[in-house]
């Protein structure tokens, strides 16, 4: 019979849903705020994302239709503030915070949020 410490513990499974590079939201209590972005680490410390305060989508979104330079910020939330976080993925026929991004602005969300390894990567790649 497994405890309920041990059935609180998280797997290699349940970890790898929430890997690196995976496009988050994140509910955030005192101050309350909610955070879109890239997972960059999630630690008993806290989570790390690269991205915005959900609030300044609309912005961000114009922003990046108009041309101008935007840079996502790297920020760290300390566990104790964090509420919940979930996958940015479609509910039905609901779109993902991704597509939505995609349809105001023509560009993928990950271009702006991906981190430093994974743009060498993926010029690595290109050049092969």
């Amino acid at each position: 019979m497994t405890s309920s410490r041990q059935a609180a513990q998280p797997t290699a499974e349940s970890t790898a849903i929430f890997s690196r590079g995976r496009i988050v939201l994140v509910s955030l209590s005192a101050p309350r705020e909610k955070f879109w972005g890239a997972l960059l680490d999630l630690s008993p410390a806290g989570i790390s994302l690269r991205g915005i305060d959900l609030n300044s989508m609309e912005d961000f979104a114009r922003q990046v239709k108009s041309g101008e330079p935007v840079s996502p910020g790297a920020v760290f939330f300390p566990m104790h503030r964090v509420e919940r976080m979930e996958l940015d993925a479609r509910n039905g026929e609901i779109p993902s915070l991704c597509e939505r991004f995609f349809s105001k602005t023509g560009r993928h969300f990950s271009e702006f949020v991906a981190d430093e390894e994974s743009l060498v990567a993926d010029a690595a790649e290109r050049l092969s």
